[in-house]
């Protein structure tokens, strides 16, 4: 009987698509285990760690490593990477969650900034937060992608250990690696809608603290409209 063949959308697809062949990975809030099940069932991966905070997801995610034959996974029920000894992996995946959230399973795993591991994020909240403390806590940029997936983009962030220069406002906003990448120009369209929106509000607000910011969102949107002419 022929195997049944998982297919992906797009946002874990890319995800899969970024991870290392060969690797040993941990895929952290992994929900119904897609993402490690069909790396596995491509051949992709050797072995793979999924793991969630809550019991519920584990349960799906056994039930899709059955339905589609997938071996070589372990599931673990934590907080982040808590269960997951450093020697067991060398690729990180915290995906589908909130910026803030990301921080904090980092924040609890220092051991990620060795350098031996390949650290994909793929955060849906407070991507600004994120790629800024990133920079400041030990960790640097190898690159950055954006997917479209039911009419949202977001952005997949590749990690290692190591330094980089502080992110300017821009980079804050809209990626310190994305310049590249072919979405990148309505990256900063959705970017300076939100931008303008923000500024709108502030102008109609009374204080000379709502002003200055104003101005200075003002002076990023301007960067941003000229770096979307550059790339259109």
């Amino acid at each position: 009987m022929e195997q049944k063949q998982l297919q992906l959308q797009p946002r874990l697809q890319l995800l899969a698509d970024m991870v290392p062949a060969g690797s040993r990975l941990a895929d952290i809030g992994t929900d119904h285990g897609y993402l490690p099940v069909w790396l596995l069932q491509q051949g992709k991966i050797p072995f793979a760690i999924a793991s969630d905070i809550h019991s519920e997801p584990l349960t799906h995610a056994r039930q899709s490593a059955q339905e589609y034959g997938a071996d070589g996974i372990h599931f673990r029920l934590c907080s982040g990477l808590d269960a997951i000894a450093p020697q067991e992996v060398d690729t990180i995946v915290i995906a589908g969650m909130g910026g803030e959230t990301i921080i904090h399973i980092l924040e609890s795993a220092p051991w990620t900034k060795t350098g031996r591991y390949t650290i994909l994020l793929q955060p849906m909240t407070k991507v600004e937060l994120l790629r800024d403390w990133l920079v400041d806590n030990g960790y640097r940029f190898v690159k950055e992608r954006l997917v479209r997936d039911k009419d949202f983009l977001y952005p997949v962030m590749q990690m290692t250990a190591g330094s980089q220069p502080k992110l300017t406002p821009l980079q804050r906003c809209v990626g310190a690696a994305l310049s590249d990448d072919p979405l990148y120009s309505e990256y900063l369209s959705q970017h300076i809608g939100r931008l303008q929106r923000a500024i709108d509000g502030m102008n109609r607000s009374n204080g000379d603290s709502n002003r200055q910011k104003a101005e200075e969102m003002m002076a990023l949107l301007q960067e941003m409209e000229q770096e979307r002419r550059r790339w259109q």
